[in-house]
């Protein structure tokens, strides 16, 4: 209907699409770009109520939720593994076509998110630098609360890590060196050799917060040389503190630069209509912003794909149910929480076509330290015949360690196990175990997606390859 115009013309001419508001326009019998112009002036303040009315139209037209109900009731299940919903109908007790809501999604994918990540500016920041410190987004506290925490000292920045206010390998780093700087910042005062006495045991501090994120390791190590560097051209305490701020900050930019970057390379491994499993939360939340993982998916939403994805609850802290299903709701990619016991139902009925996880450490020959839980989805999709692709950015490589066995391994507290929130879920005197990450053989792992590009076995001298040409290096 020409009455309905202005919403759906008002979005397409905010995607740059000129050329589409004028096609529709003369389609439509509506008014020439002068009329439209004036219609769309009246929009500006109803922005809101047309992106509700658009998601609305969504629905209608494309079936979208019917069509995500008969799949996870096993009525939209692929008839061949392998073959993608582009180019082969999938009928459904419904009548819905696949490839028919595949094309209206297309369509539709060119209207900007509300919330994109997309934009200049992100809906949230993982982590930033101010005047009075680190401030942290609290993951701790979500979904139920955005809550950005202060930490005014290092001290506070390192319990903020052990107490996982911020987690995620990418993110542990970039919070680390913030955390140096600030400490950098309390020792300016200090004569030289007291500077770098301080200095040293603050950095010893930082590396004792977790064992297995290797990005923590290499961010200290970083502004160990910068430090270095400076105090060999005679620079005094106050002057290394300031370029160690620089560094941190530094250090922020290039990581969401490498996030990006890695999502493009990973784009072209998602097919049209995919099914995506992940694990824990490597998004945004888990870097200093975009992500590894959920970049991945990020890219492929920003390439027109029309994609869902399978959320791992991923206990004890079920950082998949209430972290990375918060971050995709807020960018408005189709998200579905699932418990870690149910991944194995959903890839047999063909209702998974990748898995795509994180990392914390990677070994020289690809042997990879993931959350707890990893190493079983790694084993089920080669079961099932699955790719099994791991996002990471250079600095997560470790090419000291030669392979998994050696990675370190973080033991938690057994309470956060025996519990749920405040409230004990086992019975009192029974004990738990709680080691944080398990390792994924490289045997298991399609590829490895990186900033420079995708790493497929054999995998030493790939990772060998890009870690030489890491950006962030």
């Amino acid at each position: 209907m020409p009455g309905a115009a202005p919403a759906w013309t008002a979005r397409l001419r905010a995607a740059g699409a000129l050329a589409a508001v004028d096609e529709w326009t003369a389609r439509a019998g509506f008014g020439g770009p002068a009329e439209l112009d004036v219609q769309l002036r009246g929009l500006v303040a109803l922005q809101t109520e047309i992106d509700a009315r658009l998601g609305e139209l969504l629905v209608e037209m494309s079936g979208q939720d019917a069509w995500q109900r008969l799949r996870f009731a096993g009525v939209g299940r692929r008839p061949c593994r392998g073959v993608q919903a582009t180019g082969r109908v999938r009928r459904h007790a419904s009548g819905l076509k696949a490839p028919t809501l595949h094309a209206t999604m297309q369509h539709f994918r060119r209207f900007p998110q509300v919330h994109s990540m997309t934009e200049d500016k992100p809906s949230f920041e993982t982590v930033s630098w101010t005047d009075e410190g680190v401030v942290l987004l609290d993951q701790r506290l979500l979904p139920a609360e955005e809550v950005n925490l202060n930490c005014g000292t290092p001290q506070e920045v390192m319990t903020a890590i052990r107490d996982m206010v911020v987690r995620g390998a990418p993110a542990i780093g970039v919070t680390a060196a913030m955390g140096i700087a600030l400490g950098a910042r309390e020792l300016a005062g200090r004569a030289p050799e007291d500077f770098d006495g301080g200095f040293a045991r603050l950095c010893d501090d930082f590396a004792a917060t977790r064992p297995t994120a290797v990005n923590l390791f290499w961010a200290i190590d970083r502004m160990k040389r910068v430090a270095a560097a400076r105090r060999e051209t005679g620079a005094g305490p106050a002057a290394v503190a300031e370029a160690l701020v620089t560094e941190a900050r530094t250090i922020k930019e290039e990581d969401i630069a490498a996030c990006r970057a890695l999502g493009g390379h990973g784009e072209p491994l998602v097919p049209e209509g995919a099914s995506i499993l992940t694990h824990c939360n490597a998004g945004a939340l888990a870097t200093a912003g975009y992500g590894t993982a959920l970049g991945v998916v990020r890219a492929a939403v920003e390439a027109g794909k029309n994609i869902q994805v399978l959320a791992g609850e991923t206990r004890p802290f079920l950082q998949g149910a209430r972290l990375t299903a918060w971050e995709l709701a807020r960018d408005s990619i189709p998200v579905t929480v699932i418990t870690d016991s149910m991944a194995g139902h959903f890839m047999r009925r063909g209702q998974v076509d990748l898995v795509l996880v994180g990392a914390d450490r990677i070994a020289a020959n690809g042997d990879t330290a993931n959350k707890i839980g990893t190493y079983p989805l790694a084993v089920l999709a080669q079961e099932n015949d699955l790719p099994f692709y791991v996002a990471a950015p250079t600095s997560t490589i470790d090419p000291d360690i030669a392979h998994g066995d050696d990675i370190p391994i973080e033991e938690r507290d057994p309470e956060e196990v025996l519990r749920m929130g405040a409230t004990r879920t086992a019975p009192e005197g029974v004990s738990a175990a709680h080691p944080a990450f398990d390792v994924t053989p490289h045997r298991y792992i399609t590829a490895i997606i990186t900033e420079v590009g995708v790493v497929r076995p054999p995998f030493i001298e790939g990772l060998r390859d890009a870690l030489s040409r890491g950006k962030v290096l």
